[in-house]
């Protein structure tokens, strides 16, 4: 039984649409699997996003906190630095003609204080 060239041309096209749709039915079942695993993928990065905004809320919060904790910082240096120069410049400077005289005063006095406790105790 001999096939004519319309036959032959028809079971060609046949087999081509066969094949053709069955590459199409597996893209779209390839393709509806990607969408759904696309959907479980955007669902994580919403909570994801949720998440890092919760974290950059908070850390804005502590980093305005630690603005005022260096700007009160940086007064109480100034404070400091403004007390020692008080202390070094009006008490400190003029006495210390008289710490060769004053330092073996001191000695001599925690020596007595130091026996006296000695002597209280027993010793």
């Amino acid at each position: 039984m001999s096939l004519t060239l319309n036959q032959f041309l028809f079971l060609i096209l046949t087999f081509a649409a066969v094949v053709a749709v069955s590459f199409w039915v597996m893209c779209l079942t390839q393709l509806r699997k990607t969408a759904k695993e696309a959907e479980r993928t955007l669902i994580d990065v919403r909570a994801l996003v949720n998440n890092l905004n919760a974290t950059s809320q908070q850390i804005n919060d502590k980093i305005e906190n630690l603005g005022e904790v260096v700007e009160a910082s940086k007064k109480a240096a100034v404070t400091l630095s403004e007390a020692s120069m008080l202390l070094s410049t009006r008490f400190f400077r003029p006495a210390s003609k008289y710490w060769p005289i004053l330092f073996p005063l001191i000695r001599i006095g925690l020596r007595l204080l130091k026996k006296k406790k000695e002597v209280k105790n027993g010793r």
